[in-house]
């Protein structure tokens, strides 16, 4: 074992409040020794090789850094730039005892990265290390400075404490209904009298049963406060037989897998879910079942329904999904298929059912299944788990946040709970993206410090405590809803979602009556239209207005500039005058669309945007539709060419202050080249088309068809 030498200075590292790890820091890297699974077991201290990431934290680039940031004067500003362009703000005062003594610690945050690390200061040195993401956080903290870190929310006694040690079953292939085995892992929790029973936490995932920060280590901090975990391969990934056709077996093998859980000797029969994205979606099918083992679900991000979210939002081939699929298509997740250089190449490939042959060199089985039913037929509809409302009855946690991609999959779980009057019900929406809780700014558009919380993981097993293990902590107390409101920064809360404070008040499209020569010719107001000629563009699907994503980052709902794609002639732009005071909206937004197309069938997307005083136009909420489900996605329509119709069109949610001298911008066209594949105009099967027409395309905005967007205005201001 190596010594330790005088100027190492020790921290202890805590995993979403667990002690897991003592490390020694220098100049010269680190000595570590880590928590054994066994309750009270740890390694000998010895050496933390360079390229070691167990930890979650680059402890190479701490150690290197950590002489520079204790020499700062932390005290002279409060702003920070580091040598390396590290950008600290100034965030909170946090105050606490260290051997009996009062003091005082600043914590700093850091802002314009991913994944931040934040500091904690104490007389200009640095006493802790602040790392928070979707679901777990990292404290690296020198002993006896804990209360000044959310350590201190973990000293709640009614939360679990670690008390005890990890076994692991090991793997066990668990039997569907049809036979199909799937991988299943078991851990326990050890120290427990014999003969005792647990509740479990389950969690279903296509990204690997025992990889990290999906089903792997990631969540033994669970089995040490007293839970079984269990981590599955879903049907067709990694170690589980079938055939991998995403969304389409879930609601049947999660029925079976609780029942297994149920069944086995050391359940007590109740079982929780966690996970996000497709971990999320699988939570909800699962509930659809009906089945009585699942009482509690902490559902991040979750994808939606088919037509309702994707793959075929408001009834579109989604291109933005094309990064996901791509490293999806053999049973093992590939990133590296993400990211590619010649996504414009791809996204011309024509017919669609070509695309994986061409751009991957294979089949691959669940896009030509995709690609075979160009309705929402009996296929879609197994992945539909809203259709099963009345049967989804369990108390759920839900996060989101206004750029989230699958953002209509919370949308549509929260809207289903409400409809059958379901209890326990609570909804946190952040300024995130998919990859919640994780930045404070999103390409360029900046929000608080308090844009990343350090309180998700202490909430979530605070919902497993109450609802697994009866533990009355209050938690589904208080109001149901914590949104944050862009443009102004802070969080507020709310009973329902909307806010009961919500007046849904129409902005009407006003004619410029002459044609178009720059953004913002139109006009948008309270004031209902009268008489105005109909605007006009014409949409060619091969050169179609894009929707700003940058499609490896897999990222599709992000916040970008829309001020020089609406100098296009083909999309049609409508502004509010500056505001004269502040406007606060929160909800979600809905537009009514009247208009026309030349076309048998083609698209409309909508777009709101929040434009500054330099004209920058920030997208806020959009929505779109294919012409031919305007009525039914089950029972297509072609279009009268020239024949006005009334198109309903459920946008995406927001919270957002419009500040004085502001305006509001409301955008219509028909592509979104990178998030959906362009409708060809033509009414045939986009799966095998290869035709295109160019579309003249009309917007109407007279007393018989008021076209207008309904923003959910805040009547008053609420407080924080």
């Amino acid at each position: 074992m190596e010594s330790i030498k005088p100027n190492r200075q020790k921290y202890k590292l805590y995993e979403s409040g667990i002690h897991l790890a003592d490390l020694y820091a220098s100049d010269e890297g680190w000595l570590h020794r880590r928590r054994t699974l066994e309750c009270d077991g740890w390694t000998q201290l010895e050496a933390l090789p360079a390229d070691n990431h167990e930890y979650g934290l680059p402890l190479q680039l701490i150690a290197e850094r950590l002489q520079e940031w204790n020499e700062t004067d932390w005290e002279a500003a409060d702003v920070v730039v580091t040598s390396w362009g590290g950008h600290y703000q100034r965030y909170f005062q946090v105050a606490g005892h260290v051997d009996g003594e009062r003091k005082s610690a600043w914590v700093w945050a850091l802002r314009d990265e991913k994944m931040p690390i934040d500091l904690v200061v104490m007389d200009r040195q640095i006493i802790a290390f602040l790392l928070s993401g979707r679901g777990e956080s990292t404290i690296l903290v020198q002993p006896g400075y804990e209360a000044f870190t959310p350590m201190s929310d973990w000293n709640d006694p009614l939360l679990s404490k670690a008390a005890y040690g990890v076994t692991q079953l090991g793997r066990h292939d668990v039997v569907m209904r049809d036979g199909i085995k799937l991988a299943t892992e078991v851990w326990l929790p050890s120290g427990l009298p014999e003969g005792s029973r647990v509740p479990t936490i389950l969690i279903r995932t296509p990204y690997g049963r025992i990889a990290e920060h999906f089903g792997g280590s990631h969540w033994l901090r669970f089995v040490r406060k007293g839970y079984a975990l269990v981590s599955q391969d879903t049907r067709g990934r990694e170690d589980s037989e079938g055939e991998w056709l995403p969304c389409a077996n879930e609601m049947e093998d999660g029925d079976d897998t609780l029942n297994w859980i149920a069944a086995q000797s050391w359940s007590d029969g109740k079982v929780g879910m966690i996970g996000g994205s497709y971990g999320g979606y699988v939570q909800w099918a699962a509930a659809a079942s009906g089945n009585p083992h699942l009482k509690a679900i902490v559902s991040y991000v979750t994808a939606g329904t088919p037509f309702g979210d994707l793959p075929r939002k408001g009834g579109t081939i989604l291109s933005g999904t094309l990064a996901w699929a791509f490293a999806m298509a053999d049973r093992k997740k590939n990133l590296a298929g993400a990211v590619r250089d010649d996504w414009d190449e791809v996204l011309a490939i024509r017919p669609l059912t070509d695309i994986p042959a061409k751009a991957l060199g294979k089949d691959v089985h669940f896009w030509n299944e995709w690609m075979s039913h160009p309705d929402n037929d009996e296929f879609w509809a197994r992945a539909d788990w809203a259709q099963y409302g009345d049967k989804v009855n369990v108390p759920a946690l839900l996060v989101s946040g206004w750029y989230d991609d699958n953002g209509a999959g919370t949308t549509e779980a929260w809207e289903m709970c409400e409809r059958h009057g379901r209890e326990n019900l609570k909804m946190i929406l952040g300024p995130w993206y998919h990859h919640a809780n994780t930045t404070r700014s999103i390409h360029n558009v900046q929000f608080g410090n308090n844009a990343i919380r350090y309180d998700l993981d202490v909430l979530q097993q605070r919902w497993f405590d109450r609802f697994l293990k009866g533990i009355g902590n209050g938690v589904e107390e208080g109001e149901r809803v914590q949104y944050y409101m862009v443009g102004e920064d802070e969080w507020k809360t709310s009973e329902n979602w909307p806010p009961q404070e919500v007046v849904y008040t129409p902005y009407y499209l006003h004619s410029a009556g002459h044609a178009k020569t720059s953004n913002g010719d139109g006009t948008l107001s309270t004031r209902a239209q009268d008489d105005q000629e109909p605007d006009s563009y014409r949409f060619d699907p091969q050169d179609a207005a894009p929707f700003l994503i940058d499609m490896s980052e897999n990222e599709c709902s992000v916040p970008e500039n829309y001020r020089d794609v609406e100098l296009r002639e083909d999309v049609l732009v409508y502004t509010s005058p500056p505001l004269e005071e502040e406007l606060a909206i929160a909800g979600d937004v809905y537009a009514v669309l009247y208009a026309s197309s030349s076309a048998r069938d083609t698209d409309w997307l909508v777009r709101l945007t929040d434009v500054d005083e330099e004209g920058n136009s920030i997208r806020l909420s959009d929505g779109l539709i294919r012409a031919r489900y305007r009525h039914s996605t089950e029972r297509p329509e072609l279009l009268d060419p020239d024949k006005i119709e009334r198109y309903e069109i459920k946008m995406s949610k927001i919270a957002n202050l419009f500040k004085k001298g502001h305006r509001i911008r409301v955008s219509v066209t028909s592509g979104a080249k990178n998030l959906a594949f362009p409708n060809h105009n033509t009414g045939n099967d986009p799966a095998t088309d290869t035709t295109f027409i160019i579309a003249v395309q009309q917007v109407y905005h007279d007393a018989q068809h008021p076209s207008h967007v309904k923003l959910p205005v805040l009547a008053s201001k609420q407080t924080g």
